[in-house]
């Protein structure tokens, strides 16, 4: 069986206090977009574990610590499962802040409710989900979300850009989350990215819609800061680097002309019949 796993961007970030536990208190938007890896799963009749294989960009790590590993062994904690053999191809870049690691965890879980009949609820799905990681729930209904506490309490936000073109540039360069926490200071914003989406037209997003992770990664990787520059020049209405980096987006009201230099991209285009 298989299945296409998408990616998301984060449409205003605001990272809010420090928690006691050590984590970030944040707010932001995660909205969906069809960037997708392909997962393709078999039951193995070799064994009663997981084998992975890979294609398409490469996936840094053991095998031991791939999330999609982690996410079949809670699976087989819960459920009676076979083994599997699992194929990830992967068309969207790590460490991008587009969440296709967590994506790809969260697209498995729904994968082996589906080939396996576990009649997993989604309640259950959501909990597994968020042992893996602080996005990997918003993956398993992937659909827009507000997004508060960890990144993984979840309201329901009206942002609709059917009608826009977003385009998404990689530059090649890794951006370290825990470097751009350390050069940011937590501070609660006047406006909510909600409150700003649902309230406020989008030329208006470019002025009011912040990423607080920005100005510490901009200090550090200055290229992303020009990309995004690059992408206002070449007629964005918004442009915003996603999560805390390194890709960068910007939604257009027509289709852009733009030159991505070689760097890995995508460009969704409007969906009319939303």
């Amino acid at each position: 069986m298989l299945v296409f796993s998408g990616c998301k961007i984060n449409l205003g970030l605001n990272v809010l206090e420090k928690r006691n536990d050590g984590f970030h208190n944040i707010e932001t938007v995660f909205f969906p977009l069809k960037w997708n890896d392909a997962l393709e799963v078999l039951e193995n009749t070799e064994n009663q574990s997981i084998k992975l294989s890979f294609s398409g960009y490469p996936v840094i790590g053991s095998e031991s610590d791939n999330i999609v590993v982690k996410a079949y062994d809670l699976i087989k904690k819960n459920y009676h499962v076979p083994g599997v053999k699992v194929h990830l191809h992967k068309n969207i870049p790590m460490g991008a802040g587009l969440g296709g690691g967590s994506s790809n965890a969260s697209s498995f879980i729904n994968l082996m409710d589906m080939k396996f009949d576990l009649k997993i609820p989604l309640s259950k799905k959501l909990e597994l989900a968020k042992q893996l990681g602080s996005d990997c729930a918003f993956f398993i209904e992937n659909k827009a979300v507000f997004a508060k506490e960890k990144g993984d309490v979840f309201e329901s936000v009206k942002v609709d850009l059917s009608n826009y073109y977003i385009l998404v540039v990689y530059p090649n360069v890794h951006s370290n989350t825990k470097m751009a926490y350390q050069g940011i200071t937590p501070q609660k914003p006047k406006e909510s990215v909600k409150t700003i989406l649902e309230a406020k037209p989008i030329e208006e997003w470019r002025t009011l819609l912040v990423n607080d992770f920005e100005s510490s990664v901009f200090k550090n990787l200055p290229q992303i800061k020009d990309l995004k520059q690059k992408l206002y020049d070449s007629g964005a209405v918004y442009a915003s680097m996603s999560g805390s980096g390194s890709a960068v987006f910007g939604i257009f009201k027509t289709k852009p002309n733009f030159d991505a230099g070689g760097f890995p991209f995508y460009l969704q285009e409007p969906d009319y019949s939303r």
